[in-house]
């Protein structure tokens, strides 16, 4: 059986629960949901398995918080033996536009704390990432209250577009491979 491993990036507690920063939770949350996968509180993260066709997604939430990510990434790999390139990795990203999503088979941390541990960690950023654009329209000096704060009500449609869309980019890179499901999603613009 095929073997994936599917790590969604954010905090745990209530005060992070769907805020920007937390988008890789709710995105892995609805994958797993959708499939009927249900989380338990494991070694380092909360953890869900789901099979579909022959295909085993072992999805993570890790519980180390954003900045040792890494831990908890490679832990999961090691004990499931997932090769790094089955593993996807659901994060915020605030130099993408609300409007995009972005997959990549490597490519740097880009200043995000969890994939800089992760990155650290593994002593690569060879790596699969979906970076789920959040934007960077904040005034200056407040980027941090920006991305630990809560969508606007105005950005919930096109937030909700792009968590399907993620569900669907998840499958696809398990079914017909990163560079084709790169083709599909990389060029979609969401709007409200």
């Amino acid at each position: 059986m095929n073997k994936y491993l599917i790590v969604g990036l954010g905090n745990i507690g209530d005060e992070y629960r769907h805020t920007r920063h937390n988008i890789g939770f709710d995105v892995v949350d609805a994958f797993a949901l959708k499939h009927g996968g249900l989380f338990k509180s494991d070694r380092l993260a909360y953890v869900a398995e789901v099979k579909i066709k022959g295909r085993l997604f072992i999805c993570i939430k890790p519980t180390t918080y954003m900045n040792l990510s890494g831990k908890a990434f490679k832990y999961w790999m090691d004990k499931e033996k997932v090769a790094l390139e089955n593993t996807l990795t659901i994060v915020d990203e605030l130099a993408i536009p609300l409007s995009k999503i972005r997959l990549r088979p490597s490519g740097s941390d880009g200043g995000h704390n969890g994939l800089k541990d992760i990155q650290l960690t593994l002593g690569t950023d060879q790596y699969p990432k979906l970076r789920f654009g959040i934007g960077n329209n904040y005034p200056k000096g407040m980027q941090a209250q920006f991305v630990l704060g809560n969508w606007w009500n105005e950005e919930l449609p096109v937030v909700h577009k792009k968590i399907e869309k993620c569900i669907e980019a998840i499958e696809s890179f398990a079914f017909i491979g990163i560079e084709k499901t790169m083709n599909s999603v990389n060029n979609l613009s969401f709007t409200q």
